[in-house]
């Protein structure tokens, strides 16, 4: 079964909480979801918002492939993708997940395979043509991309990571022309030792809307996933950068709330 869809904004589900946009009638299709804002991290204003022009979109065809793509956020600790899972599942989609790595998330019966790859920067895995090997031995559907912590954390240039995005986006489309992007802001970054984490990170995601709106097409839509808004590192993750189970919850509730829409 094939569905028609239209690439417009995506709010996070905390998101929606703090800025009032809808979150009751989000909730009412999603009543397994709860949000809270309280010492939530929000980009600050100003930050440019989501791509929110819609514009027609592609079809996806069951059963659909899932890469999710990046760091130890996503191999392990990464059970979110676990959480992920059990929720698509439920929903009645017909899916599998996919790349050269492989780590379990119990008790879910998550399919395992992944491409997170701990202490990663996506620069380096784009510039040594890992990534592209990655997408040419497991070529997806749909891509989920949480990639460039490592990055902020070793200050590379936000410029050096939004061209890194632009090279994983052309490789993808040349293997797949009608491939779905999925491309997360990156959640707070605050290590111990790192005083200018958590303003790179932001500085990162606040270019990935305008982004993702000038390479979005037809044939192959970029979706915006805000995995930042709502994310507290002092009680969502075990050390300021790895989610713990609260934080796997609410990136698993973010990731879900822009897949379930599109997929058959």
């Amino acid at each position: 079964m094939k569905r028609r869809y239209m690439p417009v904004a995506l709010f996070s589900v905390a998101a929606l909480a703090i800025a009032g946009l809808g979150f009751n009638a989000f909730q009412r299709s999603h009543p397994d979801i709860t949000a809270s804002a309280d010492a939530a991290e929000v980009a600050p204003e100003g930050s440019p918002p989501v791509p929110a022009e819609a514009v027609p979109g592609n079809t996806l065809q069951a059963p659909v492939s899932i890469m999710p793509l990046g760091d130890s956020i996503t191999s392990s600790p990464g059970c979110w993708r676990g959480n992920l899972w059990d929720r698509l599942v439920e929903a009645g989609h017909d899916i599998h997940f996919v790349g050269s790595e492989s780590d379990p998330c119990p008790p879910s019966a998550v399919e395992e395979w992944h491409e997170g790859h701990g202490g990663y920067k996506v620069t380096d895995s784009v510039a040594n043509g890992y990534v592209r090997s990655w997408l040419e031995l497991n070529t997806p559907d749909v891509l989920m991309m949480h990639f460039g912590t490592n990055d902020m954390w070793r200050e590379v240039p936000v410029e050096a990571v939004m061209d890194a995005y632009t090279q994983v986006v052309a490789d993808l489309r040349e293997l797949n022309p009608s491939a779905v992007i999925l491309i997360a802001q990156i959640i707070p970054l605050h290590p111990e030792g790192c005083d200018g984490c958590p303003e790179r990170a932001i500085a990162l995601n606040a270019l990935i809307p305008g982004w993702a709106e000038r390479l979005t097409t037809e044939d192959s839509p970029i979706w915006v996933v805000d995995q930042h808004t709502g994310f507290v590192p002092a009680t969502d993750t075990s050390d300021g950068v790895h989610p713990d189970g609260d934080g796997y919850v609410k990136i698993a509730a973010n990731w879900f709330a822009a897949l379930d829409p599109i997929l058959p």
